[in-house]
């Protein structure tokens, strides 16, 4: 009987496990000071292929016109992550760059001129929360972008991408981040938002970007903090989902975004991003799990979990579009007050392996994984997934981090994010304060 002939994904399985462990062999086989070079993050190199990037783009990114805003909330961000600020010059020219972005009917488009977008809107004003400061974050117009918001409102609870767009999981989070981050959350943008992303949850526990389609990382992640921002995180099936979340980490180390599919960098946030929003849903994980002990099923329309949802400052939830008593706006704040358990869901440790190891570039900028080549997208959220890793081990935001979660020198700290939002803490605090004022 003749073998099994490889299939294209088998072969590309083990060309990636090849490569990554290799890489690893290597490190192991290094004297101590040798490894303590291999595994430091390469910080200034960073900063300066970010910072490079920021001042001007080759003509090659012309493909990349519609995302300028995409661009400079990635390198903002990542330089942020690395605690470092950027000019004044350059400041004000990226301020004055995305107002020119912002369609004078609300929202932000991928240029100057170009139809409005919820994802280029999220990342403008992700990108001008990132740059903080009274200019920045004066320049958003949150009337203008509520009424943007309304008009992206879909029937079905979810939301379009833009005018004619397709209406998706990643919509619904763009749209209800931004109105959270910007204090303009209400139930009339919540309605049937929940319902949308339950119905979105595949028989895996993962979310899919539409109903019907296949579970993925990006869109997981856009599901979960989406309804922990609307207060309806325990309709979802949490222990369904832990187990797909904690498969999808494989023995490269490093995060694949679907089953069965090669492992990337940039998943170390889109998956790994999940977790430390979990630990801080454990009450209602283990209402759920005790009720499938007893007998009971987590249904899709959330019935037999809503009598656990009543306070939400304990990390619990109401289900529906109305939250009696509970400020909408207040959630992402509240959110970080909320008790945590300690040990993380996933190896943090071997995930930062593979971001030092396998995704940094000693010349600067990260990458999907070994052989491909570094880009600003996957710089953004391999930082943002080695902060998750680095500050998942603290109990809270003032909590110090110990040695023992940061792989390698203790250098490679990073400043750590809101989980919800993807910012910079500080910058998330600031701007609070500021869209709160009134």
């Amino acid at each position: 009987m003749e073998s099994p002939v490889a299939t294209v994904t088998q072969r590309d399985q083990w060309m990636v496990e090849s490569q990554v462990f290799r890489i690893y062999e290597l490190f192991g086989n290094l004297p101590p000071k040798a490894q303590s070079v291999m595994i430091e993050l390469q910080r200034d190199s960073h900063i300066e292929y970010l910072t490079r990037g920021l001042r001007g783009l080759p003509s090659s990114f012309c493909v990349l016109d519609a995302n300028r805003p995409w661009l400079c909330y990635w390198i903002l961000h990542s330089l942020a992550l690395l605690e470092e600020s950027v000019d004044d010059e350059l400041e004000h020219n990226a301020i004055d760059f995305l107002s020119r972005c912002q369609d004078p009917e609300g929202g932000y488009g991928g240029g100057p001129g170009q139809m409005p977008h919820l994802a280029t809107t999220y990342a403008a004003v992700n990108a001008l929360i990132t740059l903080g400061g009274e200019e920045a974050l004066s320049s958003i117009n949150r009337g203008k972008i509520y009424k943007f918001l309304q008009q992206m409102k879909h029937p079905s609870g979810g939301f379009r991408m833009h005018d004619g767009g397709e209406i998706d999981v990643r919509a619904c989070y763009t749209a209800v981040s931004v109105a959270s981050i910007l204090n303009i959350l209400d139930d009339e943008l919540v309605h049937n938002v929940g319902s949308f992303i339950l119905s979105c949850q595949t028989y895996e526990g993962g979310i899919s970007g539409e109903p019907g389609a296949e579970a993925h990382g990006g869109y997981t992640f856009c599901g979960v903090a989406t309804m922990v921002l609307i207060n309806q995180v325990n309709r979802l099936d949490l222990p369904g989902l832990i187990d797909w979340l904690t498969f999808r980490q494989g023995k490269e180390c490093g995060f694949q975004g679907r089953t069965n599919k090669l492992v990337d960098g940039c998943y170390s946030f889109w998956q790994g991003g999940v977790f430390p929003i979990l630990q801080r849903v454990h009450s209602t994980i283990d209402e759920q799990l005790a009720l499938r002990d007893d007998g009971g099923q987590c249904t899709k329309d959330g019935a037999q979990t809503s009598t656990t949802s009543n306070i939400s400052k304990e990390g619990k939830f109401f289900e529906g579009t109305a939250s009696p008593g509970v400020n909408l706006n207040d959630i992402g704040y509240d959110f970080l007050k909320w008790p945590v358990i300690s040990e993380p869901l996933f190896h943090s440790i071997a995930l930062q392996q593979y971001i030092l190891l396998c995704s940094q570039e000693e010349k600067g900028g990260m990458k999907d994984k070994p052989g491909k080549s570094r880009d600003f997208y996957h710089t953004c959220y391999c930082l943002s997934g080695l902060s998750v890793c680095q500050h998942i081990w603290s109990n809270d935001e003032d909590s110090p981090v110990l040695p023992r979660a940061v792989m390698g020198p203790y250098s490679n700290l990073l400043e750590p994010i809101h989980p919800l939002f993807n910012v910079v803490l500080e910058k998330y605090h600031e701007a609070r304060e500021f869209f709160t004022r009134d």
